[in-house]
This record gives structure tokens, sequence and C-alpha cells, in this order.
């Protein structure tokens, strides 16, 4: 349970700053520097810490009244920014400290602008739910934010009945990245967004939509403030962006969303079910299989370099390590610089030919495989579906990329629960081709199953209530 109080900012202003730990004062100066009329700001703070055994990992969220600036058209609004995503003590009891040349924590923090409505004397605190809810989520996955990423919430941010229901991350325009005696902190600002909107950084990128909100001043403007009575997305409000900004970047670039954690599941169906050596991942209503670490490791990697600006797409290696500040797998990608990255030798990973396999998601899943075929693996890339149930996760690759264990002989492979499938251009033409009704959410009436016997592969888009079982 959390609770709203003034801040003891202002005594650290007032010198008393070795009283306050030093990750805790690094951010305190930063927002100081922004607000330096309100060093006592309202704080939603955790009754009962996180490192005591309370719920929320955040130890606060500041609250700042921002003036805007009336020359840019940039309006009042409420600032919010996160305590606790980063290291602020320095002593292990939430974050390991490793040294100060690296992230602190996990490395950012959170904010968020919220338009300031006629009369509001104080900002409302539902915000900080969000930010804790967010946090929560990093914590317990160990996956980190990145700017540009994209987070599907499918609910009014507030709980109210505004079309704000989903959201996307860039740096903050004022906070400047800090250093502290725990490592470096970035600020990334929550975003918030209508499903039109979330659906066009999907398929084309993050960065992209955010540049067109910045050029909408109704739609977050410069500043990207977060308006949660807007009742138009930006394509209703400029009709001319779907087409000539985002349909033309989804042509030239492809998408750089690389995976989604899903509810998908698959099958085996060149081996009897019954057959004790069957390492198929989840089945519907089998008990699922785990997957090793070094693979969750891999995959993590894979949906965390999702876009390459290389000439080349790579499927991670293995690391021997598992680093905390790893991306989350869920709906996002960053850019992968790395034009040598290594290739896992096919000979160290013990896999399995399959010669027919059957794919099964629910529709949200369903409806981005055109987004995976024509975004993604006819530019030369590839797409994990990683599944929210269990440990399944299906991989699919074009020829172009490396370092996958399913090749141009064997384009069906299995590792445990995780399935590669290796498509060639002919065949994901034919596929786009084939499953035109999933590019709209107006989905007719499920299930619905697509197939192709001469490749041996069936793909069948099915209702949600037959991935809750609870054997997954």
């Amino acid at each position: 349970m959390d609770e709203m109080r003034p801040s003891s900012g202002a005594a650290a202003h007032l010198g008393l700053a070795s009283l306050f730990p030093p990750g805790l004062q690094a951010i305190y100066g930063e927002c100081r520097r922004l607000y330096p009329d309100q060093a006592n700001p309202l704080q939603v703070t955790a009754i009962v810490k996180y490192w005591l055994g309370g719920p929320d990992p955040l130890d606060y969220i500041s609250m700042y009244r921002n003036f805007g600036c009336p020359g840019q058209d940039i309006p009042e609004h409420w600032h919010y920014v996160s305590l606790g995503l980063s290291d602020l003590y320095g002593d292990n009891r939430v974050h390991e400290f490793t040294g100060q040349e690296g992230p602190s924590g996990f490395g950012f923090e959170l904010t968020f602008r919220l338009k300031r409505e006629a009369g509001e004397t104080a900002p409302p605190t539902w915000p900080a739910e969000l930010m804790q809810g967010l946090a929560r989520y990093v914590f317990q996955s160990e996956n980190t934010f990145c700017s540009g990423d994209h987070i599907s919430w499918h609910s009014p941010l507030d709980n109210s009945e505004s079309r704000i229901q989903h959201m996307l991350l860039t740096e903050d325009p004022q906070m400047l990245p800090v250093q502290t005696p725990f490592g470096h902190v970035s600020f990334f600002q929550i975003v918030g967004v209508c499903t039109e909107e979330l659906q066009a950084a999907q398929q084309w990128n993050g960065q992209g939509i955010l540049d067109l909100l910045r050029g909408v001043h109704i739609a977050g403007g410069p500043w990207l403030i977060t308006d949660m009575r807007r009742g138009e997305n930006l394509f209703d409000i400029d009709p001319h962006l779907q087409q000539e900004r985002v349909d033309k970047g989804i042509e030239t670039d492809g998408s750089n969303l690389s995976g989604v954690s899903a509810k998908c599941a698959w099958d085996d169906l060149s081996r009897p079910p019954e057959d004790d050596d069957d390492s198929r991942s989840i089945c519907i209503g089998s008990q699922p299989r785990r997957l090793s670490d070094k693979d969750t490791e891999q995959i993590r990697e894979a949906l965390r370099k999702g876009l390459e600006i290389n000439s080349k797409s790579v499927l991670p290696p293995i690391s021997s390590q598992r680093h905390s500040h790893d991306r989350p797998q869920s709906r996002k990608d960053s850019l992968e610089s790395e034009s040598s990255a290594a290739i896992v030798p096919h000979e160290l990973v013990r896999t399995r030919q399959l010669e027919s396999v059957h794919l099964k998601f629910n529709q949200e899943s369903g409806t981005l495989l055109p987004l995976c075929l024509r975004g993604r693996l006819l530019h030369g890339r590839h797409f994990t579906y990683k599944s929210i149930n269990g440990d399944t996760a299906i991989t699919f690759v074009s020829t172009g990329v490396e370092g996958a264990f399913a090749t141009d002989e064997h384009p069906y492979a299995a590792h445990g629960p995780w399935l590669q499938i290796l498509l060639t251009e002919e065949f994901v033409e034919q596929m786009l081709a084939d499953i035109q009704d999933l590019s709209t959410r107006e989905m007719s009436k499920l299930p619905k199953e697509y197939s192709w016997p001469d490749k041996k592969l069936k793909i069948s888009v099915l209702p949600d209530t037959v991935f809750d079982s609870p054997l997954q």
C-alpha cells in the first residue's frame, strides 16, 4: 500500500545530504536542477519497502508541477519521477552493486508527463500505481526497458473510459542522465498512446511513431505529454501519416518488433504423442517442458537485439553469463550494431529435426503473423513468440539469419520447448496471401485453420480459453 506525503527533498536541499542515500541524492539533484522552487514535492511512497518484504519495488514517486513552455505551445502538466529501479543505497539491499562504470541497478528510472486539467491543484496519484506495475514487471522478469519500446496494456491507463490504453517509452526531454556512486542512470518517459498508435509502432518501430507524435500538438507535442482526454488517434488527426510515413516506413525499414509474449503452443506432428522421448513444447493440456538457462538467455538476446542495422541478421550467441539489464522480451527491441556478432555452433546445440509441425496462437498473437512475415522475414530478420504460460518459444527465421539451428535442409527444428521455423521468401509470400484475413482484428469466428500440406505446416488461431489450462 502506498501513501502520499511531502518528500524530504527540502531537508536535503538545506545541507543534510549525508542523511540520505547517495543514489537517491543524485536523482534528487537532477530534479532540483529542473525544479529549484519545488525542493519538497509531493511523493507517493511505499509504506513497506520492497527490501522489507513489501509488494512495490519503487520506494518513491516524486510529483512535480511543470509549467510547460508557452512559446513552444507546451501545456502545463504534472511530471512524475520514479525512485527505485536504480540503486539508491549501494549496500545490496535491493540491487547488486557492480561498480560505478556500469548501470546503477537496472540503469534507469521512469518518468511520466500528464496534462494538467483546469482547476487541478494536486497531481493525480494513479500514474504512481502504473509506474509500480511496470517496475514489478522489471523486477520479476529481470528485463529492462529502452527508448522506443512499446508496451501493450489493453486497458485505460487511469482505469477510465479513455482511448489511451498502451504505452511507448522515450528519453525524458528535460532530465539528463546522471552518474551516481553506484553507476549511471537514464530517465525513460512513459507516453500514453491509443491502440492504433501501438499497432503502428509494432508494425514499424516505436521511434518512428514517437517522432510523429512529437509533431502533432494534441497527440503529445515536443515533450510527449499524455492527455487522457484525447479522443482522436494520430491517424484520425492526420490521415496522410499512415500512408505517407508509416506504410512507407514499413516497406523501407521493416519492423523492429522482433518478438512478443504470447499465448502460443506447438505440436510435433511427425512424432506420436505417446512417444516417451517427445521433446515438443507445451501442447494444449500437457505438462510443459522447461527451457534451459542458456536457451532462455539466447531468446532474451534475440528479442533484445531485434533490429539489425548491419547487413546480416544474426541470432545472438548463447551467453555464459546472465545479465540483469536485458531487455524485456515481451514487446520491444533495440538496435544491434555489432556486425560481427558470433554464431551459435550447430554442433553445440542439441536439436531435433521435425518433419511436420502444428502452430497454435490466440487471436491477438495470430494477428501479428502478417507483421512477422512481412515486416521481419521479408527483410531478412527473425521473430519470436515466447509463451506467457510456460517455456514454449517459437522463432521464425529467414534464410539470411545466421546462428539458427533450423536449416535449409531441416527447416523445422526443436531444442527442448524452443521451436525454430525457417521459411523461404517464396513460402513467406504464399503464406501472406493465404492469411490476409489475419491483418485485421475484426476476425471471423474462431477457430481458424491454415494448412500448407506440401510444406507440412499447419497454423491454428484459437480462442483464449484454449490456452488457459492450469497445466500451462
